[in-house]
């Protein structure tokens, strides 16, 4: 663990050994006083040489200012290294995130995620900075404050020491517990995370539903946890500090009372025991500085220690031999294909199916019944646990995952819309798209319009999720977000099913636009939109429980059929009020 932290310091090897230099300088500086104010003792004042008393005080003062000047560049650019370091521990962690499988999002919120990304990382970048020129400064200040006291009265300065063990000891029994405190304070602190950024994101379903009051208590309930958690760590911190203060407390009676002796003895002058007195804060800095040191360790540890969970998850990985897919036609065969997800059960059970090539393909059934399952099988966001799925005559995993994904567009109920820009937006789908591609590409998604009646137009900015846009509207920029990408094959996850009845339509005659000429699975509850497909499969607990064509499955008069009279029952086939397709097959 140790070493895997000291190798992130390899890139600023240079200004890592100018901070260490500087805090050298700054812990040699830190002798001036002492040993001016022995010389001014044993010499000056009793020779009553007040030239040299002057001079020594301006000497002292411009080693002060070399000091001034030395901290600043500790506190500045030893801090913009450490940034530095978080820096590149975060874009490692993200670019790690992006490579992360399905099922890692599946498991841990976003606001947990962050937290990684931001409080642990913080705390990271402060031991970065302040570790090693602690260690550094503590182990050479030691040192120089055993040779300088040792040379006033080794006796006495062997008595100081002797403490340290004691110290050392108590530290590092004490520091296990406030370690394992710390820890669980960050547990609770991405808890806490986790929670605001869920309410934050749903406010105005909490609004709507005028549920404030059960969010307010869900915050409570980890807010509650945080401040256990803190209380648990500052306990463990409390008891370290206050136990080692105490020790170094003991190390003044010890000088006091052992000093007193030798003085009494006349082993010491009273001029050299001043000045032991005087300098014993010498040995007590290092002493308090390993202590703080100590604390901020075990933060910083934890945090790294977090940092290193997710960064040694298995990340995707293609297989050595994987091809680059380049301009597939489109067949897609699913062969005995079984999927299960976490610790549950198969979801799909040998699935058996072959999409032709610019087919469309419909499935319909019982939510969790696989159809969605299926659509994220295509793309390898979830892998098979048995059989294959071909695509081309090839199994997909003999492809990359990045090459495969190009090729395949998805339109799902929910898209996705970042806070940026229209333009972005539907940029996303080919980032070197022309403006003249992106125009043409809404105008095929029937936004083109709209977009230029803003006063901004492409220009406007749409919301985090697009949320100031419609849902028909943010639909229509997904789809033209499609289009400028066009790819070969097209996933349609319910595109329409929470549309109203004119800007279902509008969407549905982009779809159709969309779906010419390429390869099309489509997911529906709504019957009316998939009559035309040229398959139709009925998916209910993860297996095929009939397929065919509208006509086919009519004429068979089995759960289809069944549904479909349902579904349409007294409201003829243009009607979009219906029963849905879970409450006849589940």
């Amino acid at each position: 663990m140790i070493k895997r932290f000291l190798s992130y310091y390899r890139p600023h090897r240079r200004l890592f050994t100018l901070d260490m230099l500087a805090s050298v300088g700054v812990a040699l500086l830190v002798l001036a006083y002492p040993v001016l104010t022995r010389r001014m003792l044993n010499q000056y004042i009793p020779n009553r040489n007040l030239t040299m008393v002057a001079l020594a005080g301006l000497l002292l003062l411009g080693l002060y200012g070399v000091k001034l000047g030395l901290n600043y560049f500790i506190q500045y650019q030893g801090h913009m290294m450490g940034v530095a370091m978080q820096a590149q521990m975060r874009s490692e962690l993200f670019a790690h995130l992006q490579k992360l499988p399905f099922s890692f999002f599946d498991s841990l919120e976003t606001g947990r995620i962050m937290s990684r990304l931001t409080d642990d990382l913080m705390e990271i970048s402060e031991l970065a900075h302040h570790g090693p020129e602690m260690v550094i400064t503590c182990f050479l200040s030691l040192i120089l404050s055993f040779a300088y006291l040792a040379s006033l009265h080794i006796w006495l300065t062997l008595i100081l020491f002797l403490c340290v063990p004691i110290l050392l000891v108590v530290a590092n029994r004490l520091q296990g517990r406030m370690r394992k405190a710390f820890r669980e304070s960050r547990v609770a602190v991405s808890s806490i995370n986790a929670a605001v950024q869920s309410s934050v994101a749903g406010i105005r379903i909490t609004k709507a539903f005028t549920n404030t009051v059960k969010e307010q208590e869900k915050f409570e309930a980890g807010n509650k946890e945080f401040r256990e958690a803190r209380r648990d760590a500052y306990r463990a911190m409390a008891g370290f500090h206050s136990t080692t203060t105490f020790i170094t407390d003991v190390f003044n009676v010890a000088v006091l009372i052992a000093g007193g002796v030798f003085l009494y003895r006349g082993s010491i002058t009273f001029a050299d025991y001043s000045a032991f007195i005087v300098s014993i804060n010498l040995f007590l800095a290092p002493v308090n500085n390993m202590i703080r040191f100590m604390e901020q360790f075990q933060n910083g540890i934890s945090g790294f220690e977090r940092f290193t969970e997710i960064m040694d998850l298995e990340p995707e990985k293609d297989d050595p031999d994987a091809l680059e897919l380049q301009q597939p036609r489109g067949e897609i065969c699913f062969d005995a294909v079984t999927s299960t997800y976490g610790e549950e059960g198969d979801i799909l059970q040998k699935v058996s199916m072959t999409i032709p090539q610019g087919s469309t393909f419909a499935l319909v059934g019982p939510s969790g019944g696989g159809k969605t399952t299926i659509c994220h099988l295509i793309p390898r966001f979830y892998e098979v646990k048995e059989g294959a799925i071909l695509l081309d005559g090839q199994d997909i995993r003999s492809f990359t995952r990045e090459s495969l994904r190009r090729s395949i567009g998805i339109v799902q109920q929910d898209m996705y819309l970042f806070n940026a820009s229209i333009r972005d937006n539907i940029r996303y789908g080919r980032e070197e798209a022309t403006e003249e591609e992106i125009h043409e590409a809404a105008r095929r998604a029937n936004i083109h319009d709209y977009i230029q009646s803003l006063e901004k137009g492409y220009d406007t900015i749409v919301g985090e999720r697009g949320v100031r846009l419609s849902g028909g509207q943010k639909q229509r920029l997904c789809i033209a977000r499609v289009f400028l990408k066009n790819p070969p094959i097209l996933i349609l996850d319910e595109a329409t099913s929470a549309l109203d009845n004119t800007t279902e339509i509008l969407i549905q005659q982009a779809l159709d636009e969309l779906c010419k000429g390429r390869t099309t699975i489509v997911v529906a509850h709504r019957l009316s939109t998939i009559k035309k497909a040229d398959q139709i499969a009925v998916i209910a607990d993860g297996q095929i429980v009939e397929q065919g064509t509208h006509d086919e499955l009519l004429s068979r008069n089995g759960k289809y059929a069944e549904l479909y009279r349902l579904q349409f029952r007294g409201s003829g086939e243009q009607s979009s009020s219906c029963i849905p397709a879970e409450a006849l097959l589940e």
